[in-house]
């Protein structure tokens, strides 16, 4: 029996060559359905090709009683209703390579361009004008770029940027100092990379960690004349301290693809000559339009013939048994793994999941990859998920061990995460209580009993009289409302651990604040 697929959206002819040569696969392309006809056509079909044309809804999902996967051509599927998609056993695939070499190109073409002002003086000999003095660039060769972000884009950057012979400069959260040098990278934090670079690209995710990375600060740090590249992400760069720092000379010159708000034609850095700019051109060639209907092609044949994906994006199907078993700890999990990220300084080498008690007595691979997501998210934002996480810290050389133990160690059930880096190991313990939910009841060596969800201060401190005291002080002085307070020590004149549960998150000037009280070591905020 024959595989029915429906391509709803324009997609080449090349690109789903792979579907055409798959022997057991009708490909049916209709690409000027209107929703009411999607829904009723759709149940006739065994997968689902789509741009970012076609919506597919739940009422879409709803009625596709065959249906077994959807593909998108590209890297977004915020058109398509995931939640819905997983309830139905549909599983969702995407092509997050198909644009890599798209986008390193025209990262490379914009730092050029910046460089030697082709623009403008194209501008210039358009409008009439011979004029040579006006466009005197600079040479790449021996320059030093600063690469913000070292993926699969930021890496391909870095290549072709040591073919123009520059010294790169590079900073990831995952990027351990034995890839740098195989790549032949110089590692660095971000103000590194911001103090030392000629020119700054970045190439990461746009979330809360990134948002406004560079910075009225972070120019200021910078050295003069500094130029400034973003194919990534609108946001990532503050482009009204940006703008400053043009006017004031400070940065000699920035290449955008992309702005915090599209489409942006009446942006006033695009008054600024020392500017050049595209309308997010990034992946836009032929080759990556092929590229990424080439890859979801591939994944659904892969799919529908073997049953396995390579790039799914949703949750893949488990029997309800065993959900219902384990999916009271999916919120745990990704919690522990979220709030060591917060902890952990350096790069994460190994993750060892363990369970004990009950655990030991259930599937608990899905908790596992929920683990990693929630330790890998808060660096590489929301394309992280259950599917993926796995295969992304693999990806990073992180290595992964997971094991069970019928040692209780006095609870019905205990979840410990631990994370190595190449010089410190930390860890944090977790458990379910019947009745009250999700509690963190180690962090390290230290027992405590913390809900982990919202803004949490983590203070490590000697255990001395007046600690607490000076602590709720301050906060009460900065008008910080405490919901609730935990401390546990190891011995006692000892180190101790303060975790305070407050009712927002906590502001730089109120965080050194707290660092000013003399017995405390190391203080932590974070937003679970």
């Amino acid at each position: 029996m024959a595989f029915k697929v429906l391509i709803s959206d324009p997609l080449s002819e090349d690109g789903i060559q792979p579907l055409r040569e798959a022997d057991n696969i009708e490909v049916d392309v209709q690409t000027s359905l209107s929703p009411d006809e999607l829904a009723e056509k759709i149940g006739n079909y065994d997968a689902l090709l789509v741009r970012s044309q076609t919506k597919v809804t739940r009422d879409i999902i709803s009625q596709a009683s065959n249906l077994k996967i959807i593909g998108r051509a590209g890297v977004g599927v915020d058109n398509i209703d995931l939640s819905a998609a997983t309830e139905y056993g549909v599983i969702v695939v995407n092509a997050p390579d198909g644009n890599t070499n798209s986008a390193a190109e025209h990262t490379v073409a914009m730092l050029m361009s910046l460089a030697r002002k082709i623009p403008q003086a194209f501008l210039a000999l358009k409008n009439g004008k011979w004029d040579r003095k006006t466009h005197v660039g600079v040479e790449l060769k021996g320059k030093t770029l600063g690469v913000i972000g070292m993926g699969r884009i930021g890496a391909e950057v870095a290549a072709r940027a040591k073919g123009q012979r520059m010294n790169i400069i590079a900073y990831d959260p995952f990027l351990t100092k034995d890839r740098a040098d195989k790549l032949g990278v110089d590692l660095g934090s971000v103000e590194d990379v911001v103090v030392a670079a000629d020119f700054i690209t970045v190439h990461t995710p746009l979330i809360k960690e990134t948002k406004h990375l560079l910075n009225k600060e972070a120019f200021e740090k910078m050295k003069d004349g500094v130029r400034i590249i973003n194919c990534a992400r609108g946001g990532i760069i503050d482009e009204d301290a940006l703008y400053e720092a043009i006017k004031s000379g400070k940065v000699a010159g920035a290449a955008l693809d992309v702005f915090e708000e599209e489409p942006a034609t009446d942006h006033r850095l695009l008054e600024l000559p020392e500017v050049i700019a595209t309308p997010h051109l990034g992946a836009s060639t032929v080759e990556a339009q092929e590229n990424v209907a080439i890859d979801v092609s591939h994944d659904v044949v892969r799919y529908l013939t073997e049953g396995v994906a390579k790039n799914p994006v949703n949750l893949p199907a488990v029997p309800k048994e065993i959900m219902n078993k384990i999916e009271p700890y999916f919120h745990l999990s990704e919690k522990l793994g979220t709030f060591l990220t917060y902890l952990t300084s350096g790069v994460i080498e190994e993750i060892n999941i363990s369970y004990s008690g009950d655990l030991t007595e259930m599937e608990v691979a899905p908790l596992t990859r929920n683990t990693i997501k929630g330790l890998l998210k808060r660096h590489l934002g929301d394309h992280v998920n259950d599917v993926n996480a796995s295969y992304l810290a693999e990806k990073r050389g992180i290595r992964v061990n997971e094991n069970k133990s019928s040692t209780p160690k006095g609870f019905t059930n205990l979840l410990k995460v631990e994370v190595k880096t190449k010089n410190v190991t930390r860890s944090i313990s977790g458990t379910l209580l019947n009745g009250l939910g999700p509690r963190i009841v180690q962090v390290d060596a230290y027992s405590v009993d913390v809900v982990p969800e919202g803004n949490l201060v983590v203070i490590k401190h000697n255990d001395r009289p007046g600690v607490i005291g000076k602590v709720g002080s301050l906060f009460a002085e900065k008008g910080i409302n405490i919901g609730a307070m935990q401390v546990g020590r190891s011995d006692v004149g000892g180190e101790a651990i303060m975790i305070v549960s407050v009712d927002k998150y906590l502001e730089e000037e109120e965080i050194e604040a707290l660092k000013e009280i003399d017995e405390i070591e190391k203080l932590t905020a974070m937003e679970l």
